[in-house]
């Protein structure tokens, strides 16, 4: 390349202001040196880029053409400088996240909402791709933070304790296990478990069925929690899902929802990002939100059965069937 972005600047300059005295009074150099760059940049093109009429400085049609690509460069530069100076002041950002639950990525408003308000230049991705493995994901830089179940696997890695939820087994209120005070892992050997993605993400699979050797009559995986519900009030199956998304449909008293297991079955969450890095300050207020964003369990639940800390998710994510 011939020119440099000084040669950019003063032909922008001299061909607003119509001089190079002025253009030099606008660019804080002498005539003699704006001359200078200027015969400079005619002599690198091999050719005039402005001529003198009437002790006014005229761009010629070669003037003509570079001043739009000064304009185009220059301006896109300033915005780019305008960008940086954001980004330094954690005013301007991309935050990336990811989950370990496929069901986590049905947001609702009011966490980004919320989040909004406070880092309105701050873009929040999902990144569906790193469900897979979100850790390595957030070694390899491709994630800044993580929602998960899963405990730490690396130690260039930390975690945030957030909330944990409970799953219980929801059915037909005619059910033949409806009567029961539990679930058991043997009452799913003669059922037909209703899944989201499968049951090598199923956390109730993981935790109870396997542990104790059992396996469904059927496992259907429908890809949608609404289905699963309708599937489940309709007697076609049951499924195991997380109480507080299923609070409005059990205290509506259309399905019936049992602990899994005489002590519940509890998921404890956390938020996973790089040890010992410089975080911006939005991505602590994003944690923040998911840990403030959950409320005690409803007073409704057995007492027995709760403890004390335990958590129940709202208006943040669904992840509602795993």
């Amino acid at each position: 390349m011939l020119l440099e972005l000084r040669h950019l600047k003063l032909i922008e300059a001299i061909a607003e202001e119509g001089s190079v005295t002025k253009a030099g009074s606008r660019l804080y150099l002498t005539q003699s040196a704006l001359s200078h760059q200027l015969r400079d940049a005619e002599e690198k093109l091999g050719t005039p880029l402005f001529a003198r009429i009437n002790k006014r400085m005229l761009l010629t049609p070669a003037g003509e053409r570079l001043l739009l690509t000064a304009q185009k460069v220059l301006g896109e530069l300033k915005r780019a400088e305008e960008d940086v100076r954001q980004i330094a002041l954690n005013r301007e950002g991309v935050l990336r996240i990811s989950t370990v639950c496929y069901t986590c990525y049905h947001w609702l408003p009011s966490i980004l909402t919320a989040f909004n308000s406070r880092f309105p230049r701050i873009e929040v991705q999902i990144v569906v791709d790193a469900t897979d493995d979100p850790q390595q994901a957030i070694l390899e830089g491709k994630v800044e933070m993580v929602l998960t179940m899963s405990p730490v696997r690396n130690n260039r890695l930390s975690s945030r304790p957030l909330f944990r939820d409970e799953l219980v087994v929801i059915m037909s209120k005619n059910h033949r296990l409806s009567s029961k005070s539990y679930i058991k892992a043997e009452d799913f050997r003669d059922e037909h478990l209703l899944t989201y993605s499968g049951p090598e993400y199923h956390y109730a699979i993981d935790h109870v069925l396997i542990p104790a050797g059992v396996s469904p009559a059927r496992i259907s995986n429908l890809g949608l929690t609404e289905a699963i519900v309708e599937m489940a009030k309709a007697g076609a199956g049951i499924a195991v899902m997380a109480r507080w998304a299923m609070q409005p449909q059990i205290e509506a008293g259309v399905i019936t929802a049992l602990p899994l297991t005489r002590g519940g079955l509890f998921r404890r969450w956390s938020a996973i990002t790089l040890k010992n890095s410089t975080a911006p300050p939005y991505l602590d207020a994003f944690i923040n939100l998911l840990a403030d964003n959950s409320v005690l369990v409803s007073e409704k639940t057995s007492k027995a059965r709760r403890k004390p800390g335990e958590l129940r998710l709202v208006n943040s994510l669904e992840c509602a069937a795993c």
